[in-house]
């Protein structure tokens, strides 16, 4: 009979490894498997002198993989290498680090077929190389010394990972693989009063955010708010919607994530994503492209976001180029999205001041900026952003800019592409539509 309080590692494995055994009563495949999580728990043991548990984890969202390959990024003194595991395997990898000025390139212990300990919460991690006929494969593994640590740890993941994610963006895809995660940095500021948008929309939605992150949710609490917002921005693709969650993702006191919808969207990428999202709230998450959700997996997603704890701290931000498309239970239900704004293509008065903020006077002076804003008319942000490039390249070329001409060419371009009839003259050489 096993006591209530007795410690289920002690319990009688129907099957043991054992070196003398004869081959023929082995379980194939199972003597390497042990000899190495021995070899892993004696090797801990011999360094610290207790006794790690090897321990499963269900969980899709093992943060705690990207932190231990941050620590060995920076040398950090809280993890140790414990061990190699294969001997003639790497024992460190080449990394590229591109986020600075000059990319560089560094090198530290690889993740794979090495033991790593963090000491201070008596907890190991372990990738582990197996071997087959078309190649390796990995498996990971982790280590503790009881229950008790590996809980405190991974507490402590939690709170780190909402740490280093601040002023940085966790970006999720959707791949036929499932999803791929990664964090980057937000290498150029964009402040507030970067965003060209309507006044009123621009304070908005920064008036719901700060409230959202009041540090006391008093607001949320003083009027029995559920602590859970969604907006959803739509409107012509280049109109700003890119800078304004790059603005809200570096002017927030939290993280931020940002998810690409896919073909490959399925429902466990929405229960992992939303599992991520949980763990570093309060935070903002923004979908992009919600209308590609593909059909199969509307109604799991709908359900996800009806959920009482799915959105718990969750500032959801939605975005779309073709509403038209958008599913109308996203909009038809309280508790999905709070408000809808439209970013439409920018007025003489927006336009003004984005061709401000980029400095364009220095190209057409005051006067030739007010006309290049008169003169763009159905023009988006992102085709601004271009008139600002090209009419830099022509002022770098000829000390001078024609303005005007700059814009008629653009147009005319423009309004090639709307006609899809770029090749005005077959057999000019030229590449595109016609």
């Amino acid at each position: 009979m096993i006591l209530p309080n007795e410690k289920v590692n002690h319990t009688q494995a129907i099957y043991a490894y054992d070196q003398t055994q004869d081959d023929q009563i082995r379980i194939q495949g199972y003597a390497t498997y042990a000899r190495l999580i021995r070899g892993i728990i004696e090797a801990l043991s011999s360094k610290y002198g207790v006794r790690y548990e090897l321990f499963a984890s269900d969980d899709p969202n093992n943060e705690y993989w990207e932190l231990l390959k941050e620590d060995l990024l920076s040398d950090s003194n809280e993890v140790e290498l414990v061990a190699r595991i294969f001997e003639d395997l790497e024992l460190r990898t080449l990394h590229y680090e591109d986020d600075g000025d000059v990319p560089t390139y560094g090198v530290h212990y690889s993740i794979r077929n090495n033991v790593f300990a963090y000491p201070k919460w008596g907890v190991a991690l372990v990738r582990i190389p197996f071997f087959r006929d078309n190649g390796i494969y990995n498996e990971d593994f982790v280590f503790a010394v009881g229950e008790e640590e590996l809980k405190q740890f991974l507490g402590s993941v939690r709170e780190r990972e909402r740490q280093q994610n601040m002023k940085k963006v966790t970006v999720y895809t959707d791949a036929r693989n499932g999803s791929e995660r990664h964090v980057e940095s937000i290498t150029r500021s964009v402040g507030r009063d970067d965003v060209v948008l309507s006044p009123q929309i621009k304070q908005d939605i920064f008036r719901s955010l700060d409230q959202f992150f009041e540090a006391d949710r008093s607001f949320y609490r003083e009027y029995d708010i559920p602590y859970k917002r969604g907006i959803l921005l739509y409107g012509h693709p280049g109109n700003g919607k890119t800078t304004l969650v790059k603005s809200i993702a570096g002017s927030i006191p939290g993280p931020a994530a940002y998810w690409q919808i896919t073909e490959y969207t399925n429902s466990e990428s929405v229960r992992e994503v939303f599992e991520a999202a949980k763990r570093l709230a309060p935070m903002v998450l923004i979908i992009e492209d919600i209308d590609s959700m593909p059909d199969e997996v509307r109604s799991f997603f709908l359900n996800t976001l009806d959920g009482a704890t799915s959105k718990e701290g969750i500032f959801l931000i939605g975005t779309t180029n073709y509403p038209e498309k958008i599913d109308p239970g996203l909009m038809n239900r309280a508790g999905r999205f709070d408000r809808a704004y439209e970013i439409p293509l920018p007025d003489e008065a927006l336009r003004l001041q984005y061709l401000q903020q980029r400095g364009f006077s220095v190209f057409a002076g005051e006067e030739g900026t007010q006309e290049a804003a008169r003169l763009t008319d159905t023009f988006s942000l992102a085709q601004l952003g271009e008139l600002y490039v090209s009419a830099a390249l022509e002022w770098h070329q000829n000390g001078q800019t024609d303005i005007v001409q700059v814009i008629q060419s653009m147009r005319g371009e423009l309004d090639k592409s709307h006609k899809h009839n770029w090749l005005t003259q077959p057999g000019k050489g030229r590449a595109g539509f016609y």
